[in-house]
Order: C-alpha cells, then structure tokens, then sequence
C-alpha cells in the first residue's frame, strides 16, 4: 500500500482505521449482505448508524438536551443561505464578521436576500491575515455569524468573542472535532464534512432548539431547518454513506484517541512544531500573524514563486501531498487536521529542511 501524507485542505484525510473498516465492511455491512451503499435508509441497521453518529456528536462537545443534531446536504454553502432565510424571517437584524473568502460567501448570501446584516467587522484592511479583536457587536441582534477557521488564508478564532446574550451561528468546516467547544452562547454550529470529519456530501449542524421557532412556515420544505429537526434528518434520503463514515471517524476521536481534550493537544503539537521551525528558518514565512493562526490549515510562502512551485512538486516526488495554497492566493499550506498525524508534520519539516539546504 502506497499511501501519502495527505495534507490536502478539502476533501482531506480520513484516519487510516477509518478507512481499512470501511474497506472490510463495505460489500457486507454487519451481515445484511449488502453494503453501507445499499442498505435501506429506513432499516435498523441505517437507524443505528444514524444514532450512534448523533451520539458521539453529542458526547464529544458534551451537547445539552437544548441542542439537536441534524445531518444535512448541500456542504456548509447551502447555510450561508439558510441561516438568514430561517432565522431573519421575522425581522431583526444580524451581525458578521468577516474573516475571508467563506465569511464572505455567507455575507453575500445574506445580502441576496436583502435581510438586514452588518458587517461588525472585517480584516479585509490587511488581506485577512489576522482575526479582529474587541468588536462592538450590535446587542439587539438575532444573532452573530463567524467563520471559525479560514482555510485559504490560514486564521483561527483562538477563543471566540463575547457576544453577550447574542447567540452565535458558526461555520466550524474546518475545525469541528479538532478541540474542546464552550457551548455557552453559541445557538448553531454547521460544518461540510469534508475537511475534517468525514467525506464530501455531509453537513453536521448542531441547533439550539429555541432557535427553531424563528423559523417561519412558509420557506420550501427542504430549506427550513425543522423540516429535518422533526424527522431525525431523514426528512429524505440523508447522506447514508458520509453519516456512517462520519459515525466511525467519531469512534476514532473518542476511541482511539480519547476525546477533544487530547486531539486539542495533538493538533496543538503539529501546529507547534511547523511554525515554530518555519519562524525560525528565514526561509519559509507564514502568511497569519501570530495570535491568529490557524492550527488546522498552515499558509506560507518561500522567497520566490518559482521556489514555490519547485517545493511542492519535490513535496509530491517525497510523498508529500496537497501542498499548494489555494488558487486565490498561492502560495503554499499544509492542512494538518485531526486524521494528518505528528509523524506526517515531522516528515515534511524534514523535507523542508533539505529543500531549504539545496535552495
């Protein structure tokens, strides 16, 4: 087996015990003699799968009974649209702050609308290499929208801000799972799988359940979030294949490596060890400011393009993979999420070591 370091942004690596039970399960799931693919989604054996993702979801953020958990289609950009179609559909106003490209993309969202939202802070100033600090949130709001991670531009809310008793609607894709979450003044969480849970196709939204009766009768069906609150999220056909596999890479996370305290700490160290020889190399300069800098997703630039694309194409001939930046900004980043392991970081600051030496 010729596996990679997988340091992909999205979709993104999966653990690797994840995917050998999904290989030796998948043509007879659990005796049905048929796969996880084929199984009816209104079965027991589906209904379980279902339940036990909910659950670990529930034990690993340690969820109140105020709060449902709900698997959804349409990734995290289906609710940069629902959330204000849900929540402002009876008036009132909410507050963003905007930290990049996705922060942005739920604004404009919004905007399309014409629901009334303010933009209560932004670091566009200084091309979103920092998180805004001290934000003078409007208290009347119906709610607060953050993007937690920025994956392109490699900044992280390393302590989310007061709010006051204004809910907060986060887009968490990028770090779910990855650290221990204070559920005291957060009304709703949503993350796409496919960075760090589980594969494309699945969205994990975890809603306070008061904030369920903001949302008005008259919206389509299948975007009005009680819609899937009032049916277990089998409203219709859910997503089987990515809530099972997100149900197994829960199983890991409590299992195997003993819940988000300890992932904190292992995501801590990875991050740790690649900026912190990054820093002092004089070589590879990370993109984020210090106190903002993403531990799920490290952008960075070397001293000329060129040397750029000459890393990274020596990266992949090392069995380093998916090391250029995104296409919107260049560059170089290495998404070290949950399933990309400390072995893999030290590899690749072993590799950058060299690649400094023959530069």
């Amino acid at each position: 087996m010729n596996r990679i370091h997988n340091f992909n942004a999205g979709p993104a690596a999966l653990p690797l015990p994840v995917l050998e039970e999904i290989r030796d399960s998948f043509l007879d799931f659990k005796g049905s003699g048929m796969s996880i693919t084929e199984i009816s989604h209104r079965s027991k054996g589906f209904e379980d799968v279902l339940n036990d993702a909910v659950a670990r979801t529930r034990r690993l953020l340690k969820l109140n009974d105020q709060y449902q958990v709900l698997f959804l289609q349409g990734g995290a950009s289906l609710q940069f649209c629902m959330v204000p179609l849900n929540f402002l559909a009876q008036g009132g106003s909410a507050d963003y702050v905007n930290t990049g490209a996705w922060a942005g993309k739920a604004i404009k969202e919004a905007q399309i609308q014409n629901k009334p939202v303010k933009v209560a802070a932004s670091s566009e100033d200084r091309n979103f290499c920092y998180i805004p600090r001290n934000i003078a949130f409007n208290k009347d709001a119906v709610y607060v929208h953050l993007t937690s991670n920025n994956t392109i531009k490699g900044t992280q809310w390393a302590s989310l801000p007061d709010t006051g008793k204004v809910p907060m609607v986060i887009d968490m894709s990028s770090d779910i799972m990855s650290r221990p979450v204070d559920m005291a003044h957060i009304g709703m969480i949503y993350a796409g799988a496919q960075k760090n849970i589980g594969p494309a196709g699945t969205c994990l939204v975890i809603i306070r359940k008061d904030l369920l009766d903001l949302c008005p009768d008259h919206l389509p069906t299948m975007l009005n979030y009680r819609t899937f609150a009032e049916k277990n999220s089998m409203y219709n056909t859910p997503p089987c294949f990515g809530i099972y596999t997100i149900s197994l890479v829960l199983k890991w996370l409590e299992e195997t490596i003993g819940g988000l305290e300890k992932m904190d700490a292992l995501n801590q160290a990875k991050a740790d060890l690649l900026y912190t020889f990054m820093d002092a190399s004089g070589f590879y300069k990370a993109t984020a400011d210090q106190g903002s800098r993403s531990l799920m997703n490290v952008t960075f630039r070397l001293p000329s393009e060129d040397l750029e694309k000459a890393f990274i194409a020596k990266a992949a001939e090392n069995h380093l993979g998916g090391l250029k930046g995104h296409r919107s900004v260049g560059g170089c980043r290495a998404s070290i999420y949950n399933a990309t392991g400390l072995d893999a970081v030290r590899d690749l600051v072993s590799f950058m070591k060299v690649f400094q030496s023959r530069s």
